[in-house]
């Protein structure tokens, strides 16, 4: 049997479910197939609503984790199709699910999409949980995926970061010579997509290259207020979600009557210049190196203008350049987590997640 494993995922965007159909035999690993999933409009307003307390939590839990698995299949299947493979061609599938909650202070982390349900659909078979083993040692269960950037990026004299811009934003810094690091910045497109679909119920569901926050003027003090969240002043490890950063939050903010009658747009435009900044905070001790991008939140101009002006001294670049497609990366990154397991090698990263000792990650789910 070839060395090809395949990767599912879906982020905190909810944007879509990736699939990805990897073969590990060379490297970087060569992207066989990807595809695309979209997620149905009524079962993503049931995800959204199960990532914030609410009745009757278990029963909607339950019957999104089966419908979640059933798309992931559909996704899997569909991209085994483009890449001309059969099942048996696969070595296993590696599965993230779908987060709604994230409590690394509990140690606890739940990703929905029932991986059973998957390998029976697919007929192959599924390593799936990979954040509660690096939990259970101490660790923050997250981020995953700078073991992997590790393994396919680094450099012997380039400094490399790569920032992943999902619903929340996340760095790996793979420094010559320094102890690989990453952490969650804080809200990527999370809080920016959810203000717009606030104010813009019908159509997209994302501000479409950052063009009404692009429309707006940044309001200073709001911004200033944001950022003094505790969450930005905490050392790494560090991880977060959408439990944390979501309109809520941004509310107890606006409720204030110096922002009570600002301009929704104005507000949007704040909101890209907090995830900018944020993300730019981390790095501005940085002399130099290149900033590669990745995940949704590469496609909004606005953002990357901010990120560009606050990162003079960084080259500003896409993963692409080295190899791997941005919008394949994550999906990626799972084959590779399943790989690791089937070989029987750690999947974490202690000086990443605050885990005791490297380990190997997640649970096999056999498909007979």
């Amino acid at each position: 049997m070839k060395d090809i494993y395949l990767g599912l995922m879906s982020g905190t965007s909810m944007d879509g479910v990736d699939a990805v159909v990897a073969d590990f035999s060379q490297s970087p690993p060569s992207i066989l197939a990807h595809h695309q999933q979209a997620i149905p409009a009524k079962l993503l307003k049931q995800l959204h609503g199960l990532c914030s307390p609410a009745a009757n939590e278990l029963v909607n839990m339950a019957e999104a984790s089966v419908e979640v698995a059933e798309l992931f299949a559909q996704a899997a299947n569909a991209a085994l199709k483009l890449a001309q493979l059969s099942p048996s061609q696969v070595r296993a599938i590696g599965s993230h699910g779908q987060t709604i909650r994230h409590f690394p202070e509990l140690g606890f982390s739940l990703q929905i999409g029932s991986p059973s349900h998957i390998a029976v659909a697919t007929q192959i078979d599924v390593i799936a949980d990979f954040r509660n083993k690096d939990m259970a040692l101490g660790g923050q269960g997250a981020p995953l995926v700078p073991a992997f950037h590790q393994a396919m990026f680094s450099h012997a004299s380039e400094a490399r970061f790569i920032l992943n811009i999902g619903g929340i934003a996340n760095i790996t810094r793979l420094i010559p010579q320094q102890a690989l690091l990453g952490y969650d910045t804080g809200p990527g497109n999370t809080l920016l997509d959810q203000f717009y679909q606030r104010h813009h119920p019908e159509g997209l569901s994302y501000d479409d290259k950052g063009s009404w926050g692009r429309s707006g003027q940044c309001l200073p003090e709001l911004l200033t207020q944001l950022l003094n969240d505790d969450y930005f002043k905490l050392e790494p490890p560090k991880s977060t979600g959408r439990e944390y950063f979501n309109l809520s939050w941004l509310d107890q903010y606006l409720q204030q009557p110096r922002f009570s009658l600002a301009q929704a747009a104005d507000i949007q435009c704040t909101l890209h210049h907090l995830t900018a900044q944020s993300i730019a905070q981390q790095l501005q001790q940085q002399r130099s190196g290149t900033l590669y991008l990745c995940g949704g939140g590469d496609n909004n101009e606005f953002l990357l203008e901010l990120l560009t002006e606050a990162l003079p001294q960084l080259r500003l670049s896409r993963s692409s350049e080295l190899g791997i497609a941005e919008q394949a990366l994550e999906a990626l990154a799972f084959a590779w987590l399943a790989r690791c397991f089937i070989e029987q090698q750690p999947g974490n990263a202690p000086s990443v997640t605050g885990a005791t000792r490297p380990a190997i990650l997640g649970g096999c789910y056999p498909a007979n």
